[in-house]
């Protein structure tokens, strides 16, 4: 597996924790930054992590900001994505199992280290149920081709 990581201002410091883990995890990843605690805007690093997961280039992406809205917005503007923000490890895994998400959001004003740790880990970890489930994201799909 390959991650696409990026946080704007706002998610700096969950962001340090997830390339921790990804390390411990051994999964290979990609730092987009950003790299200041300056004001940045959150759609300039959850589009092109966005973009690559879509094109293929990374497995899956994990965004980080402030309440993870913004990049959960940002991202599922691209073309098959499927973005869930996720404050709770059961929606880590069920955004998994059912939804197949391929780009993970956490807000780092909402949840500490530690429980940001764990919902990735857990999103990480899960597979895809398929059956039922990939009828409903067949469904989505045909949507963003047909729009």
């Amino acid at each position: 597996m390959k991650v696409a990581l990026a946080s704007d201002h706002g998610g700096i410091h969950i962001r340090e924790e997830i390339r921790n883990l990804l390390e411990e995890l051994n999964i290979e990843y990609e730092d987009f930054g950003c790299d200041c605690a300056d004001s940045v805007d959150y759609p300039d690093y959850a589009v092109p992590v966005a973009e690559k997961v879509a094109n293929g280039e990374f497995d899956r992406g994990i965004l980080i900001c402030g309440t993870g809205i913004g990049m959960s917005i940002s991202a599922n503007k691209v073309k098959g994505i499927r973005c869930a923000l996720v404050h709770d490890v059961f929606s880590a895994r069920m955004t998994r199992l059912h939804n197949n998400s391929n780009v993970l959001a956490m807000g780092e004003r909402v949840i500490g280290a530690g429980l940001a740790r764990e919902i990735t880990q857990t999103w990480l970890q899960t597979d895809f149920e398929g059956g039922r489930h990939q009828t409903r994201i067949g469904k989505i799909a045909e949507y963003e081709e047909n729009i």
